[in-house]
């Protein structure tokens, strides 16, 4: 994915700040939303602290509902928080200056379903109010990187997700950003499409872009993050570099080549003289940043924070019961049925001594010959136009009466 014509789009652009520098900064940062009647319904974000600096890639990571998005559309301006202080690039997320130097690939991919690859790119390059050879030069690369020549005429409603969000990486950059924030950027990838949009988040990283990503996938996180945060309850339980975080000081490991049986048996001068120092390591052991992350959410659990976000449950109590328990449970609900239909199926109870019968008519019923059940519509049909007919011929008689009536009326009065 990242070509040559990518490193020329994505290089830096010349400006002022150095590498190190803050170019995001946030303090005491509090978003609570309220109810109808302004009543406090939830504490999205609380109290959050951090700083991303130019040149890296930023993880937020946290469950869902912990609070990770609201913060990134606090760091976009699309929401204003309660408390807290945010800069971008040392101005308010509102200024238009610092949204130019922004790009942006939400969760969900927002596009217009009806516009081919290139007329996506050209309509959000026009937005930065590129020029249109600058237009077409910088979509004809982004589209190539992203590995969508293939598909450049067709209709963007007509992608797959996956797709969806290979043109929404592209629509991010069209503005060859200094910042870009990317919340779940390898949702719906294939493996081979998550392992370009990792290279091509550490190309960017080299060239002194900052990145801050939002993701569940914590081996893509671990692969390109330089530092993370750890959300929950819209509170940072942990944050660091992967190395100060995943790193355990208590244990040693030494790492060698195989040895013979005896000279495993031996000490670490021993082991010295039997291989070359240059093969022999020794560090700290690190454990999986998925072990590391369930563990910060568990203490946080067990500390009874509290979150308005998405909390680990349990089986229904209905589906916990054994084997033996479902088999009389099912027991009862067959019997349950078989009573309901006994009860379906039961004779209709016997002629009361009060009803009247019409024997006369049961008799002419027996002795009548079947008909098919298109007779009985055939005959009423007929009866039907017989009736209208009837109707009508009344109708006539009363209309000729009243006419005749009238013509005496008028004779009476000429005489």
């Amino acid at each position: 994915m990242v070509t040559e014509n990518t490193e020329a789009l994505i290089g830096s652009k010349g400006t002022s700040d150095k590498a190190g520098d803050v170019v995001v900064s946030v303090r005491g940062l509090t978003k609570v939303f309220k109810d109808f009647w302004g009543r406090p319904k939830a504490k999205a974000v609380n109290n959050v602290d951090f700083e991303v600096r130019r040149g890296e890639v930023f993880g937020l990571l946290g469950p869902n509902g912990s609070g990770k998005s609201t913060t990134i559309k606090m760091l976009l301006g699309l929401l204003y928080p309660t408390k807290g202080h945010i800069e971008v690039f040392g101005h308010s997320p509102r200024h238009v200056a610092t949204k130019s130097r922004i790009g942006y690939l939400p969760e969900e991919s927002y596009l217009y379903r009806y516009l081919d690859s290139k007329e996506t790119l050209d309509f959000f390059g026009n937005l930065f109010n590129l020029n249109s050879v600058e237009r077409r030069k910088r979509a004809e690369q982004l589209i190539e990187m992203v590995g969508l020549n293939n598909a450049r005429s067709r209709q963007v409603g007509e992608f797959s997700k996956g797709m969806q969000r290979r043109i929404g990486l592209a629509q991010a950059l069209i503005n060859d950003p200094d910042l870009v924030i990317l919340d779940e950027p390898t949702a719906g990838l294939d493996p081979i499409g998550c392992r370009e949009i990792k290279d091509l988040i550490v190309a960017l990283a080299k060239r002194g872009k900052t990145v801050i990503l939002s993701s569940h996938l914590l081996s893509d996180v671990e692969d390109v993050c330089d530092r993370v945060v750890i959300y929950y309850g819209g509170k940072i339980q942990a944050k660091g570099t992967l190395q100060e975080l995943l790193t355990e000081p208590d244990v040693t490991r030494i790492t060698s080549p195989v040895l013979k049986r005896e000279t495993m048996d031996k000490i670490l001068d021993i082991i010295r003289s039997e291989i070359k120092s240059d093969d022999v390591s020794i560090d700290n052991p690190t454990q999986n940043l998925e072990s590391y992350f369930l563990g910060v959410v568990k203490n946080a659990i067990a500390q009874e924070t509290t979150t308005s976000g998405a909390v680990a449950g349990k089986v229904a109590e209905y589906l916990q019961g054994s084997a033996e328990e479902q088999s009389v449970s099912r027991n009862k609900m067959l019997d349950r049925l078989t009573v309901a239909e006994a009860k379906q199926a039961a004779p209709a109870p016997a002629e009361t001594p009060a009803e009247k019968v019409d024997h006369a008519k049961l008799d002419q019923l027996a002795s009548s010959q079947p008909v098919s059940s298109a007779e009985p519509k055939v005959e009423k049909a007929a009866a039907r136009k017989a009736d209208l007919d009837a109707a009508n011929d009344k109708l006539s008689s009363l209309l000729d009466a009243s006419s005749d009536k009238g013509a005496n009326e008028s004779s009476d009065k000429k005489d």
